[in-house]
């Protein structure tokens, strides 16, 4: 933080204590009052500077508080906040500590709620957890104590209006042209490809740049828990799941949208991430003339995200025999993309393998492994 952001900061700390002491008119213009505030307390500065000052604590006492700074960096893709007085931030694949402070949990409760509010969400001690998302697509979590030991916990993923494209990831460096037109051509054939890594490796990216190879006259359904995928075709109906409200009702599944979406005439279905019962639904779909739909799973490896979706099916609850099940993958998926992100922050490609059948249900063939 700049000493142009201190002062600010430190004139927004001083505009809350005058408030609190009742020096504030209540019906008065809140820019009015921080002008006044900046001409007495930085009357040295030149106009210029003393109206981007006053704009700046205006922005940072309506907005999100000190988190505004962050949030108008467009190199910040993450901003996690581990209670009042620890704030981390993620840019380009790495995370990194930040001075951001708030005052105190009260101060850092009133950003959460500045947020939650339009969305019609809420979280307090008998409800302390939350997801939702912003107008914009970035993603918001909250927990509250007494689950967070050490304060409310705010983390926001912010949204890349402009999601990547293949050849985007390419010149950054995820996977090699040629491996790229592979997997465009996977998704022109209609192959069902299964994105596969750990948290931050660059699985949605990934999906959204697959997406992109789909043939624009497709009529194409997404299903996300929080919608993040950005197609670029025309004919596109976008899901979104839907949690339970305040009294625990209003659910809305992954599953079930997977379920109605087969009553909706998609030539693919293109769901963010399988985590559930909603496994047993998509492979059931790839099964029955869904060919080429895309889906994104948390996994080690290729072969650990092929075991991970056996699993996932079978807590759907139906009884069926897990031989069954492993028939159903193998013969549902064709391929599992995998990628992790490295030390240095870096997405890459680390294994594309083809899925086949073998004597004990399903096996793989690797297509494509980097060189070390």
């Amino acid at each position: 933080m700049d000493a142009f952001d201190e002062l600010a900061e430190a004139l927004r700390r001083r505009l809350i204590e005058r408030a609190r002491r009742g020096e504030v008119a209540a019906n008065g213009e809140l820019a009015t009052e921080v002008r006044a505030l900046v001409d007495s307390e930085a009357a040295a500065l030149p106009d210029a500077d003393r109206e981007a000052l006053a704009a700046r604590v205006v922005r940072l006492t309506t907005g999100l508080g000190p988190l505004e700074p962050l949030l108008a960096d467009s190199d910040v893709d993450e901003v996690m906040v581990n209670g009042p007085g620890e704030v981390w931030v993620e840019r380009s694949g790495r995370i990194e500590p930040t001075a951001v402070r708030f005052g105190g949990d009260g101060e850092l409760m009133h950003a959460i709620e500045r947020i939650l509010a339009p969305l019609g969400r809420r979280v307090d001690e008998a409800s302390p957890l939350c997801d939702a998302r912003l107008p914009d697509g970035s993603r918001v979590n909250v927990v509250l104590p007494p689950l967070a030991l050490g304060g409310p916990c705010l983390t926001i993923r912010r949204f890349r209006r402009q999601g990547f494209s293949l050849d985007d990831l390419v010149e950054g460096g995820t996977l090699p042209g040629h491996l790229a037109e592979y997997l465009a051509a996977c998704v022109r054939s209609r192959a069902a490809i299964l994105v596969s890594g750990g948290t931050g490796s660059g699985k949605t990216t990934m999906l959204n740049a697959l997406s992109g190879a789909i043939p624009d006259g497709e009529r194409i359904v997404t299903i996300e828990d929080a919608a993040e995928l950005r197609l670029r075709q025309r004919h596109v109906v976008r899901l979104e799941a839907r949690p339970a409200n305040v009294e625990g009702r209003g659910e809305v599944t992954i599953r079930a949208l997977v379920a109605n979406a087969l009553r909706m005439r998609p030539d693919r279905i293109v769901v963010g991430e399988v985590r559930g019962a909603e496994a047993l639904d998509m492979l059931q779909a790839l099964n029955t003339g869904h060919e080429g739909s895309l889906t994104t799973v948390h996994a080690n490896s290729p072969a650990d995200a092929l075991r991970r979706v056996e699993t996932l099916a079978l807590m759907a609850g139906v009884g069926l025999p897990h031989a069954v099940i492993s028939e159903q993958v193998a013969s549902a998926l064709d391929v599992v993309v995998h990628q992790s992100r490295a030390r240095d922050g870096s997405r890459r490609i680390d294994s594309v393998v083809e899925v086949v059948r073998v004597a004990g249900g399903t096996g793989t063939r690797e297509v494509y492994r980097p060189a070390a």
